[in-house]
């Protein structure tokens, strides 16, 4: 936790940490989806009809082939079913914990529309990947070797998912990579950013450990772009580079009263609970307002509850229809006791009196008119708080962007400008995940797919290089 929060805590009456037992801690903390038994997992893969030209493949960003992979659960092939939906998705453990699969490969599934419940590819493929993974730590011989070296070097910055995707992808070919990243671990948000319950006993490093298994990959940590490095650098160093830096700034909400003790960043919050030793030194506020709609919202929300505070509510602007965390992520808020409030607009951070801390936030409520476009009904309410998480969205953090001046941006500067292979407007440079500029959602398997493209489209740029050089 950082001092900045701790000194926050103590400052801010109604922000406290125990105020639940460790071993209350523990339940509300433990796996929110528990792995499938051998037994459950051939039940579950019974039901897949093994479609032709199936269409939860195309709804799956990386593409896996889950007709294939299920067919192999139900055979009892489960080295076989790993290697279909790692050689896809080389993060596929992560992903089938954390995807939204009901809008992706499940929400494809035939099966929604025969008897109203989808195979349960999510749950097959942790199956899959974790059996393979355990064998792996044990000593089985990897399931995946590099070809021959090529003698090339890469430089990848960032080991989120699409620089660790990237990477591996990399490496299997037969290149030399580096990766440097700003942060103590590697991971991405797949470390820092995703719920805790969702990704129990420490799985990103475990994970990690998996990609850099193969050899040729070289982690430094703690390296940050502008200060330990330059693209410049990295250029003249390395044969091509990818840029995976993922989104570093929060958008404020631009309101009075933003700059109150209590109020925060839902990411660094969520940061926080993810690198602590104790849960139970953690302080959270008893009466918590999340601002936001999207799944950084409802982590922050829900693991506030599981904290133990005591009224949790996520006000957002629009309807629940309109947000991007899905309708099972909002649902499970509210099975997790979080007061949900729609069409609510942010106005104002009420402080208390006589003192720099938030007491309240007051909203105006919200309507589309004719045209569709949101706007404000004048009516106010207020809802008392002593902690506020705002989750409003991420930026590209343009003072981070030192040293890729070079690169061209998306109209507005929001993203990096790529091409569909990842290519920037430089040279020998590619970029991917939540910094560029694809116009997907940011999603860790879109992330995995933006790394495994931008390396084979790296691995054709340095073949065709070294033809030329012959």
């Amino acid at each position: 936790m950082s001092h900045s929060t701790k000194n926050n805590a103590r400052a801010t009456p109604g922000i406290a940490a125990g105020r639940l037992s460790a071993e209350e801690l523990g339940c509300q903390f433990a796996d929110v989806a528990p792995p499938l038994s051998a037994g459950a997992a051939v039940v579950a893969a019974d039901r897949c009809h093994y479609c032709y030209d199936a269409p939860c493949v195309a709804a799956c960003p990386t593409g896996i082939d889950i007709p294939s992979f299920i067919r192999k659960i139900g055979n009892g092939n489960l080295k076989g079913a790993a290697r279909d939906i790692l050689s896809a998705n080389p993060l596929g453990g992560m992903c089938s914990r954390v995807c939204p699969t009901e809008i992706l490969c499940e929400g494809a599934c035939v099966r929604n529309h025969q008897d109203g419940e989808p195979v349960s590819i999510g749950a097959l493929q942790r199956h899959a990947t974790d059996f393979q993974m355990a064998r792996e730590r044990e000593g089985a011989p990897p399931l995946f070797k590099r070809t021959s070296e090529t003698g090339r070097k890469v430089a990848v910055i960032g080991a989120g998912p699409a620089g660790l995707a990237c990477a591996h992808t990399l490496a299997l070919a037969g290149h030399t990579v580096t990766v440097f990243d700003a942060r103590e671990k590697p991971g991405g948000l797949n470390e820092y950013g995703i719920a805790a319950y969702k990704t129990v006993d420490d799985f990103a490093q475990h994970e990690v450990a998996w990609l850099l298994s193969i050899g040729g990959i070289e982690l430094k940590q703690g390296q940050c772009l502008g200060r330990d490095f330059t693209l410049d650098a990295l250029r003249a160093d390395f044969d091509a580079v990818f840029v995976g830096i993922g989104l570093g700034g929060t958008q404020a909400l631009k309101i009075e009263g933003e700059a109150l003790d209590g109020v925060r960043d839902a990411v660094d919050f969520i940061a926080d609970l993810r690198e602590a030793s104790d849960l139970a030194a953690l302080p959270v506020g008893r009466r918590v307002v999340v601002i936001g709609g999207g799944n950084t919202a409802i982590d922050a929300a829900v693991q506030s509850r599981k904290l133990g505070a005591e009224h949790v509510t996520l006000a957002y602007r629009r309807g629940g229809a309109q947000m991007s965390a899905t309708w099972v992520e909002q649902e499970f808020a509210r099975t997790q006791g979080v007061n949900l409030v729609e069409w609510m607009k942010p106005v104002r951070i009420v402080g208390a009196v006589g003192a720099d801390r938030v007491e309240a936030v007051e909203f105006e409520r919200t309507a589309l008119d004719a045209n569709g476009a949101l706007h404000g009904t004048g009516e106010i309410e207020r809802i008392e708080a002593d902690m506020v998480l705002k989750a409003i969205g991420q930026k590209l953090l343009h003072d981070g962007l030192k040293g890729l001046d070079a690169l061209a941006l998306t109209e507005g500067g929001t993203r990096i400008a790529v091409d569909a292979d990842g290519a920037t407007s430089l040279a020998g440079v590619w970029a991917g995940g939540d910094c560029a500029g694809h116009g997907a959602t940011d999603l860790t398997v879109q992330a995995v797919q933006d790394g495994k493209l931008a390396a084979r489209a790296i691995d054709r740029w340095l073949a065709a290089q070294s033809e030329q050089a012959a």
